[in-house]
C-alpha cells in the first residue's frame, strides 16, 4: 500500500502538530505519524505534570492556527530571580514595558490536545497512529512504517523528539552532553495564590522554578543532581512538600502536593550536526534540546515550524521542489545559529549558577543587581521574555487576515 503527499510528518507532539496544522492552513497536503493516540479529555482536578511557558511569539502562532482559545491558560505578569548563595535578585514586570503580561502557562496536555482538535478538522491532513517509521525508502523519499505501509511526499520532517528515529535513519549526527543533572516536576499548591508571578531561585545543584498554573497551584521544575531528583520523588510527600519550601525560602508560603505522584527526567544539551539533508528537514528536540532553566524548549520549536513554513510557501511560489536542498538549507540558515546562541546562553547560566567559584559567585550577584537596577537592560530582558527581537516567521505575527 502506498500513499504521497507533500509533506510527511514523523511526531505529532507539539511542534509537529503544529507544523501539520500550519502547513494544512496554508493548501500542502500532509501526513501525520504518531506512535501514541492523543488524549483528548481527563478529570477536571487532574494535572498534567509538564508544563510549558509559552512566549508571546508562541502565543500567536497558537492564535493564528485558531487553538489558543480551546486551551487552559495562566498568565504570569511578574518574575522574580534571585540567588541562594548570596544578594543577587532581579524583578520583572510586564507593566514595566507595557504589556499585559510576561507569558503564559500552559499544560502540555492542553496544547496537544487543541492542536489534534484542529487537525481533526483539516481534510488535507491524513493521520497514522500507532505506527513508528521502520525505514526510509526510495533515497529517502518514502517512509515504510511498521505495519509496511509506504508514505511518499517530497518533504520528510523529523518532529520526533530528541531520540528521533527519522534523524537517526538519515545519518545526521549528534551533538551531546549530559548536564549531570535531574529535573524534578511536580504540581503544588498555595496558600497565597501565585499572584500571577513566577519564581526563580538559582541553587547550587540547580535552579528552582515555580510556574503559575491556575488559582493557587504551582508547576515546578526543580533541577539538581541525579541522587537528590531520586530523594525528591521518593520521599513522602509531607518531606518533599517541606524540602520544597525550604528551597523556594518561603517565597510563597507552606507548599504542599496537590498530587503525590512526582516525576524526575534527565537533563542534556543536545543539537543535530545538521538540520537538514536532501528531502529532510528536522526541528524542534529532533533538532536541539536546551536545559530547561527558562523554558524555551518549545518556544524554539514553534519558531522552527513557523520558519519551515514560510520558506516552503516561497519555495512553492517559485515552482522549487519542496525536498530540493537548497530550499531546506533557507530553514537551516534562519534557525540554526538562533538555537545555537539561545543553546550556548542558557548553557552559560547553568554553569555560572552552578558554580562554586567565589569569583564568580561575587559576579553574578553584581550582575544580577545590575540587571535590576539598570532599566535599559532589565527591558531588554523581559522583550527576550516574550519572543522578542529576532524577526518573526509570518504565523508569529499579528495578523487579521490569517488563513483559514
Amino acid at each position: 500500500m502506498s500513499e504521497s503527499f507533500d509533506i510527511a510528518i514523523v511526531g505529532g507532539s507539539m511542534v509537529g502538530a503544529a507544523l501539520a496544522l500550519g502547513a494544512a492552513r496554508a493548501g500542502f497536503r500532509v501526513v501525520l505519524i504518531e506512535r501514541t493516540k492523543p488524549v483528548f479529555h481527563w478529570p477536571a482536578d487532574s494535572h498534567d505534570l509538564r508544563v510549558s511557558a509559552l512566549t508571546r511569539a508562541s502565543e500567536t502562532i497558537l492564535r493564528n492556527l485558531g487553538t489558543w482559545a480551546d486551551m487552559r491558560v495562566c498568565a504570569y505578569e511578574c518574575m522574580r530571580v534571585w540567588d541562594a548563595r548570596g544578594f543577587g535578585e532581579v524583578a520583572f514586570d510586564a507593566a514595566d514595558i507595557g504589556e499585559p503580561n510576561l507569558g503564559h502557562v500552559v499544560e502540555n496536555r492542553e496544547i496537544v490536545a487543541a492542536l489534534w482538535r484542529g487537525i481533526g478538522q483539516r481534510s488535507e491532513i491524513g493521520v497514522v497512529i500507532g505506527q513508528g517509521v521502520a525505514a526510509l525508502e526510495e533515497d529517502g523519499s518514502a517512509l515504510r512504517l511498521d505495519d509496511g505501509r509506504v508514505l511518499r511526499a517530497q518533504l520528510l520532517v523529523g518532529a520526533d523528539g530528541a531520540r528521533s528515529r527519522l534523524r537517526e535513519l538519515t545519518g545526521i549526527g549528534l551533538i551531546a552532553r549530559d548536564y549531570d543533572q535531574h529535573a524534578v516536576v511536580a504540581t503544588v499548591r498555595l496558600a497565597t495564590g501565585h499572584r500571577a508571578t513566577a519564581w526563580q531561585r538559582f541553587l547550587p545543584e540547580g535552579p528552582l522554578a515555580l510556574l503559575p498554573l491556575r488559582d493557587d497551584l504551582f508547576s515546578i521544575v526543580w533541577s539538581t543532581t541525579p541522587v537528590e531528583a531520586t530523594t525528591l520523588v521518593e520521599v513522602p510527600p509531607e518531606d518533599f512538600a517541606r524540602r520544597l519550601t525550604l528551597a523556594s525560602e518561603h517565597c510563597c508560603g507552606d507548599l504542599v502536593l496537590v498530587d503525590p505522584q512526582r516525576v524526575a527526567f534527565p537533563l542534556r544539551l543536545q543539537r543535530a550536526t545538521r538540520y537538514v539533508h536532501p528531502g529532510i528537514a528536522l526541528l524542534g528536540d529532533a533538532a536541539h534540546v536546551i536545559h530547561p532553566l527558562a523554558g524555551q524548549g518549545v518556544n524554539l520549536g514553534l519558531l522552527d515550524a513557523g520558519v519551515l513554513l514560510d520558506v516552503l510557501g516561497d519555495a512553492r511560489s517559485r515552482g522549487e521542489p519542496l525536498g530540493a536542498l537548497g530550499v531546506l538549507r533557507r530553514y537551516e540558515r534562519a534557525r540554526k545559529g538562533h538555537n545555537l546562541a539561545v543553546q550556548m546562553t542558557m548553557d552559560a547560566f547553568k554553569h555560572l549558577f552552578s558554580n562554586r567559584n567565589p569569583a564568580l559567585y561575587l559576579a553574578r550577584n553584581l550582575g544580577l543587581g545590575l540587571a535590576d537596577r539598570i532599566v535599559p537592560l532589565r527591558r531588554q530582558f523581559e522583550r527576550i521574555a516574550l519572543g522578542q527581537g529576532i524577526e518573526l516567521p509570518a504565523l508569529a505575527q499579528n495578523r487579521s487576515d490569517t488563513c483559514c
